[in-house]
């Protein structure tokens, strides 16, 4: 494992060049694998997916900092990607927003969203959403940015107040949250083109988009959404999506007793390479007892 390098350089740098940084998001340690085998540059870690595939639940809360963090430690330690974490509303007040911050800054992690959700949280494109009030998130957002560890931690205020309060509340709070500390600025869930130009054109910082599909907010191309003005987008849930389906897809061959996919997925030598089986043979060989 080598020094990650910095998400908060990756992202303003795409900020000053006016580009798009493309963040795949990663759900356990062996979809971190291919992301890096593949030649990306960071990652994102939802907590829909995490709680999805660990636990088989929605994401509306149902897992907290002990079972996201656990994941996000797994990741972690699999590979040396930047790392950007959804820490949701922080899991309660000012304090325990700089705890949880300071799990995970220990793990390494040095990019957060933090929202304006009341708990229990829902995924951004879900209705039944609640937000806090906008003093209660500037508190967070200074308590978070005057206790973090590491000076290179980098702190994202995430609203969800559009599907609650209206487009314009959203922007309102955008405003206000940068003012109060927050270095990058993410509106959940636009739901025209219309709301994303204007607030690709809204703020003097880094903002992040995120077009799910089957979602609220237009889809349009990532080449599209960096001429609006956006610096990132985290494409937290493609990789589950394709997972779940290929799973689902092998287990129903598997019933119908047509095996027609066997032999179809990827090769056993290839996957051996991305879990790193040729590194512990060789520790096995250099310093483990001969038979």
């Amino acid at each position: 494992m080598h020094a990650r390098p910095s998400f908060r350089k990756q992202l303003f740098d795409a900020f000053a060049e006016k580009r798009l940084l493309v963040i795949p998001g990663a759900h356990d340690a062996l979809s971190a694998r291919l992301a890096q085998a593949s030649g990306h540059e960071c990652l994102f870690i939802g907590g829909f997916p995490v709680v999805g595939v660990r636990y088989g639940v929605p994401d509306i809360g149902l897992g907290g900092l002990g079972e996201i963090s656990d994941a996000v430690r797994c990741i972690a330690g699999a590979c040396d990607l930047p790392m950007l974490v959804d820490i949701d509303d922080g899991y309660g007040d000012v304090k325990n927003v700089v705890n949880t911050m300071h799990v995970y800054e220990r793990m390494g992690v040095r990019a957060m969203f933090l929202e304006d959700q009341a708990w229990p949280k829902r995924c951004g494109h879900m209705t039944g959403k609640a937000v806090v009030s906008p003093e209660l998130m500037e508190a967070k957002i200074r308590a978070a940015n005057g206790e973090r560890m590491n000076a290179d931690t980098l702190i994202c205020a995430r609203s969800d107040a559009r599907a609650v309060n209206g487009f314009d509340d959203a922007l309102r709070r955008a405003e206000r949250y940068v003012k109060a500390g927050a270095e990058a600025i993410f509106v959940e869930a636009p739901e025209s083109v219309k709301e994303l130009e204007i607030l690709g054109k809204a703020f003097d910082v880094p903002q992040f988009a995120n077009p799910l599909m089957g979602g609220k907010t237009p889809i349009l191309t990532p080449k599209e959404l960096e001429q609006l003005g956006f610096s990132a987008i985290p494409f937290g849930l493609d990789a589950i999506f394709h997972a779940a389906l290929a799973m689902k897809n092998v287990y129903d061959d598997m019933k119908s007793g047509a095996f027609a996919l066997r032999g179809g997925g990827m090769k056993f030598d290839d996957y051996k390479k991305i879990v790193g089986y040729d590194e512990w043979d060789r520790i096995d060989d250099a310093y483990g007892l001969r038979k």
